[in-house]
């Protein structure tokens, strides 16, 4: 047993998402979205980053040692994985842990809307999940592809950087590629994933143009696509996937994309309030025809309006998911407010509105 187990111990005891490991600082957990700190001495740079070395297979820890950073993912059966990140910082090295349950959540067990399973039973297309670092992204990808493989007859091909959920085979073949480990990058393994007759691709990060090409070209040529972007919104996903591509490109890339895409879910989590735990508000742009002709003649900006009135095909704005959560008491209002893309509407809500003056 690793001396650093006794951490990961603590955090899945504690419920802890994530485990922070800093020379010069003491440990720390982020419970409910907040950092809380351990109560344990202050760590050292040595014998942190020999606690790190222990865990860390050599080929990372050469990386590290030359590059400052590095990712990769460490299990202890019976307990979780865990994707770990370390980094050098100001008073040496650092380390960052996120558990990944060794359960997968279904949808329904989630809470999330019928409208998500739907999305893994979908012939061809692209679907993204969006939202801020920590949003539960990975965790409804799993849920949908965990859906695929039991309902679904196909083979699954994921490439992440590090793998997080393993999904054993169940009516679906499932192949799981990591990056550094089992392919150069996640372009590379998607033009692999190509000529490995694959019915479904998750790929972790869309990163760059060269990589979101493959993904868009994946999805236009009878595939089904799942990737995830940092963005906040379904209608700034679709510009973003955009404007990554040269203006001369970037008319045939919106035509490509208008005929691929088929749905868009942004996601940001939230402290529950009522119980222990957090939930998950969701936009969910279901990419109609009338929705790919807006994508196509770059009218982008009109996609909340077709949400507003595309709630007969599942879909539904960020903020009145936030609202329904308010409503139902389970999160509090300074963090709706907070969180909202339109705040003013939150704004009677709370006792003390805050002073913004970037907010003109």
């Amino acid at each position: 047993m690793a001396r650093i187990d006794a951490f990961f111990k603590l955090m899945n005891d504690q419920g802890a998402s994530d485990l922070h490991l800093v020379s010069g600082q003491p440990p720390a957990l982020r419970l409910r979205g907040d950092i809380e700190r351990v109560k344990y001495k202050i760590l050292d740079n040595d014998e942190l980053k020999a606690m790190l070395y222990e865990i860390a297979p050599e080929d990372k820890i050469k990386v590290f040692e030359e590059t400052g950073d590095v990712d990769f993912g460490y299990e202890i059966p019976g307990l979780a994985r865990y994707r770990a990140n370390f980094f050098m910082q100001k008073n040496g090295c650092g380390a960052v842990f996120r558990e990944i349950p060794s359960t997968i959540l279904t949808v329904e067990k989630l809470g999330l809307p019928p409208v998500i399973a739907k999305l893994a039973n979908l012939p061809r297309g692209l679907v993204l999940v969006t939202g801020p670092t920590g949003s539960g992204k990975s965790t409804t990808l799993a849920a949908i592809i965990d859906e695929a493989n039991r309902t679904r007859k196909d083979h699954i091909i994921t490439i992440e950087d590090p793998i997080e959920f393993v999904h054993a085979s169940q009516k679906c073949i499932v192949n799981h590629r990591e990056v550094g480990n089992h392919t150069r990058s996640f372009s590379a393994a998607l033009r692999g994933a190509l000529r490995e007759d694959p019915d479904i691709i998750l790929v972790g990060e869309l990163r760059d143009l060269e990589t979101i090409s493959l993904a868009i070209e994946a999805a236009s040529t009878g595939h089904l696509v799942f990737g995830t972007l940092h963005t906040s919104s379904a209608a700034k996903t679709v510009d973003r996937a955009i404007e990554v591509f040269p203006a001369a490109q970037q008319a045939q890339i919106r035509s490509t994309l208008a005929d691929g895409i088929r749905a868009v879910v942004a996601q940001t989590l939230f402290k529950r309030i009522d119980i222990k735990g957090r939930v998950a508000a969701l936009e969910i742009l279901i990419a109609t025809p009338a929705v790919r002709n807006l994508v196509r003649e770059n009218k982008t900006y009109q996609i909340n309006s077709m949400i507003q009135t595309g709630k007969k095909y599942g879909m539904r704005l960020l903020d009145d998911a936030i609202m329904e959560l308010l409503e139902k008491g389970w999160i509090s209002p300074d963090d709706a407010y907070n969180k909202a893309n339109d705040k003013s509407r939150f704004r009677p809500f709370i006792k003390n509105p805050p002073s913004d003056f970037t907010d003109v």
